[in-house]
This record gives C-alpha cells, structure tokens and sequence, in this order.
C-alpha cells in the first residue's frame, strides 16, 4: 500500500460536499467537484522531465491486444484503465501519463484498448483478427484473461478505471476478482440504457443496421486511404478542433479503417442488448464502499437520472458530478485527462490513507 506521505506532490484539494437525504432519512456525503486543477498545478512539484507512457503488444487467449502503459519499477498498486467504444488505447495517453505523475511514479498504470483489432499507427492497414467482431462479453472476457495472465501472480493492489461501457466493463471485472480488487472508479458510465435519449435511439438503429453499419465503415475506412496529413485536416477542423495531438492520431491511425469501425458498431449493438436491463444495484451495494462514479452535467451515456438511482438505492458508492465543461469525450483533450486524473488520483488516495 502506498502511504500517503510517500507522494511528492502536496494533498489534493478537497471537493467541495454537501449532503442529501436519501428515502431513509439518512444524509448522503455526494462530491459535487469544483475547479481543483489549476491549484494542484500550483502546489505540486512537477518532475523536470515527464514521463511518457508507450505502446506495447502482447498475447491474450490467442488475441494480439495493444496495451498504453507506464511500469512502476517496484509498484506499491496497479491501476488498470479499460476505456469505452471505441476503445483505443491512445485517446488516454495524456489522462494515463497524469495519473502516473500524481501518484509519483509509484504506481504502475495500464491502459486497455477494447478494440483487439486496433493498432498502432505504424500498422495502420493490418487486420489482426482477420475480420472477427466481438462482443460486449467478449471484452469482458478478455480483460478477465487478462488479468489472470499478466497480474495473477501479483498481491499488488489492483484498482480499475473504466471509462464509459468500460465502467460497466469493470463492474464485471469487479464481480470476478472480489478481492484481488481493492477499488473500482467509473468515469461517465454507460451502465444502462437512457430510453430517454435520442441519439441513442440513433446509434441503436445504425449499430443495429449489418447494412447501414457496413456503408458507414466502408465510408470512413475511404476516407483513412486519404494521405495522413490530409485526414489529419479533415479531423482538426470537424471533430477535433480542440482536441490533443494523440486524440487526432487516434482516429487517424485507427478508428479510419473497414475492421475496425465493423467491430465499434458490432459492439456497441451487443452493448444496447446486455444493458436494455437496469444495473445490478444489488452488486453495488454489497460493493459500495470500494465503487464511485464521476458523472457529467449534460451526458446521454450517463444520465444524472442514473446518477439519481444510484444516490437512492445505493447509498454509500462515492458520487460525484463534473462541472468543468469536459463531459464524455473528457480523453480527448489535455485539460480534460489533467482535471479527470486529478480527480481519480483524489480518490485513491483516500483509499490509500483514508480520512
């Protein structure tokens, strides 16, 4: 365990809390988190040189998976990043290089890509699994053998990180390894569907679609045959205008290719099929001391409606709500990945040496 007077850093500034009274009377600590990342850029000492995390391939249950990880030389925990759809690792570069600086190098920080097809830009035409798509199950899977393969053989304490369906994605992890897990963090999670939502409804038909789907991948995988300056234009001035330098060359390199979007919609078809049912608040609970969720404003992925059940059924899972500005897509921009860390790395530290 990692006391928290090893850290180089000064503490974290509190969140702001206030309570709230659930349907038993009884007061709720819910973290409604104001703006902290301009003072912990100011109280922490920064290292002169920073450290830069890298890809690295490996063999999970026969499957080539690309890992974005910076290794710890004697790890005091493991923090394990499962990101959502698309699920390239590269979006989270920056968020995973800020983690590591926070927790001072202690810490080895690993992000997993949920596209196994995905790679890096060097292999940009490759199709590793020969077309295969996979599920939401079969992530889950994966992750599980994972686990088995690359940490199972370690007693340091594992906290998980999910993003988006990889927040639902570490729930299940969470249901497997009960006590290799010490902490389970969900960043704006899609637990269940929001019937209330009409882009939603919209991805729900396109996924759906074997047609539409099929024309949509066809269309953007025309677009990655486009010199990668030339994409990384067209990218820039659409979608990323404020997007970071890795986020850009994330859908360049990757998300611009025929296999890869096949499997971005087949999975996010089987995602609307396993979560049309309600999240397991009975897991939660009997979890809830070692679970939270940070939810956004305005994010159809993850309503403050779910915010609001969880708050009532599920009262002692860490709850709190980002104001910044960041929402969903908070990976793809460097303020983003900064605030969200620090966020993250506030709450492993109150496991770490709690209050």
């Amino acid at each position: 365990m990692l006391p928290l007077n090893r850290s180089p850093f000064a503490p974290i500034p509190r969140f702001l809390c206030k309570s709230i009274n659930n349907k038993n009377n009884k007061s709720v600590r819910v973290r409604v988190s104001k703006s902290t990342s301009g003072a912990m850029a100011a109280e922490r000492s920064r290292s002169s040189e920073q450290s830069r995390a890298s890809l690295r391939l490996c063999n999970v249950s026969s499957f080539t998976t690309e890992l974005l990880e910076l290794r710890s030389e004697n790890p005091l925990l493991h923090v394990l990043v499962i990101p959502g759809n698309p699920g390239v690792a590269l979006f989270y570069k920056e968020f995973v290089e800020a983690m590591y600086e926070r927790l001072g190098g202690c810490a080895s920080v690993t992000g997993r890509e949920i596209g196994l097809e995905s790679l890096a830009s060097i292999y940009r035409h490759k199709n590793w699994e020969k077309g295969r798509l996979f599920s939401l199950q079969d992530q889950i899977d994966h992750k599980v053998s994972f686990i088995n393969q690359e940490l199972g053989d370690t007693e340091v304490p594992l906290y998980l990180v999910g993003h988006s369906i990889g927040s639902y994605i570490s729930l299940e992890v969470f249901r497997r390894f009960p006590e290799k897990v010490k902490y389970c963090i969900g960043l704006y999670p899609f637990l269940s569907l929001n019937k209330k939502s009409s882009k939603q409804i919209i991805i729900g038909k396109i996924a759906g679609s074997e047609i539409i789907s099929k024309l949509l991948s066809l269309v953007l995988a025309m677009l990655g045959i486009l010199p990668i300056s030339a994409s990384r234009f067209l990218v820039r001035t659409s979608i990323g205008k404020s997007w970071s330098t890795s986020a850009v060359e994330a859908v360049c390199s990757y998300l611009l290719q025929y296999h890869v979007m096949r499997n971005v919609f087949h999975m996010a078809m089987t995602e609307f099929q396993m979560l049309a049912e309600a999240p397991d608040l009975m897991f939660m609970r009997g979890k809830q001391e070692k679970i939270a969720f940070l939810f956004g404003i305005d994010d159809h992925w993850g309503p403050l409606s779910m915010f609001e059940e969880i708050l009532k059924e599920v009262s002692d899972v860490s709850l709190s709500i980002e104001k910044e500005g960041h929402a969903h897509g908070y990976c793809c921009t460097k303020a983003g990945s900064e605030w969200v860390a620090g966020h993250v790395v506030s709450l492993i530290e109150q496991q770490i040496s709690p209050q």
